[in-house]
């Protein structure tokens, strides 16, 4: 069977995507596709958000405390098992969802953290894996999104805590996100 000659560019794609598989909805990744226009959510997205009450808008802050590129990240709200706080940081516990922030601006990277959290908790995820990034390509020489993330991930109700990946997983260029259960 040989295949006929695509008269446009739109035939050629689709016959060039014609095997290609959707991926599944668990365990799927995000990622950012960077692009030169910095978009915002509308405000109309900001109040369904804030209607469900599991998400916040992430603003890029001015001043956050400089984070290494080799530095590790925890942080933990009281009250959480010690063995199981073990297990998280050690990768022990798989994460569900992955996000990849890699070649997003901040206001992109905002916008798809706070959706990719949000989706997470509604979708009863307990734990979840954002890639940042270690910053060495960063135009500021330093990890600027590895530091916003870092104070995001702290102002969020629903995170009870995030560490450093392991080094399968990123290292300390992702981190691992634990999510309190929805009741």
């Amino acid at each position: 069977m040989s295949k006929k000659k695509p008269d446009n560019d739109d035939d050629l794609f689709r016959q060039m995507m014609s095997d290609v598989k959707p991926l599944s909805h668990k365990k799927s990744a995000e990622r950012c596709i960077p692009s030169n226009n910095k978009t915002r959510p509308s405000p109309q997205q900001r109040t369904n958000n804030r209607q469900s009450g599991t998400t916040t808008d992430f603003i890029p802050r001015d001043y956050v405390p400089d984070v290494a590129p080799e530095e590790s990240l925890f942080f933990s709200r009281g009250g959480l098992q010690h063995r199981l706080l073990r297990q998280f940081r050690h990768g022990d516990l798989r994460p569900e969802a992955q996000l990849d922030l890699h070649g997003c601006t901040l206001m992109e990277a905002a916008a798809l953290l706070a959706r990719f959290l949000s989706n997470a908790q509604n979708n009863h995820q307990r734990c979840v894996h954002v890639i940042h990034g270690k910053g060495h390509r960063s135009s500021e020489g330093r990890p600027v999104l590895k530091a916003q993330v870092n104070q995001w991930l702290r102002d969020v109700p629903f995170v009870l805590a995030f560490s450093s990946a392991q080094a399968k997983d990123g290292g300390m260029g992702a981190v691992y996100v634990l999510l309190r259960r929805q009741p």
